[in-house]
């Protein structure tokens, strides 16, 4: 997985009937953009964390 900054995380619910969650990449702690990155959830929550394989990256175009 690879992401940038300003890019989101879809994480998706792992049981039935939990919705998904989208957070922002804030910062990025790993290597050539991969994990661990510093995240910003909708409610405004922030923390730390390497995605599993039920998150996927939409990347952000800068529109350059």
């Amino acid at each position: 997985m690879k992401a940038s900054v300003g890019d989101q995380l879809l994480v998706h619910g792992r049981t039935v009937g939990q919705p998904d969650h989208t957070a922002e990449v804030i910062e990025v702690l790993g290597q050539e953009g991969s994990p661990p990155y510093r995240v910003r959830y909708d409610d405004g929550h922030e923390t730390i964390m390497s995605p599993g394989p039920d998150t996927t990256v939409r990347h952000i175009s800068t529109g350059d």
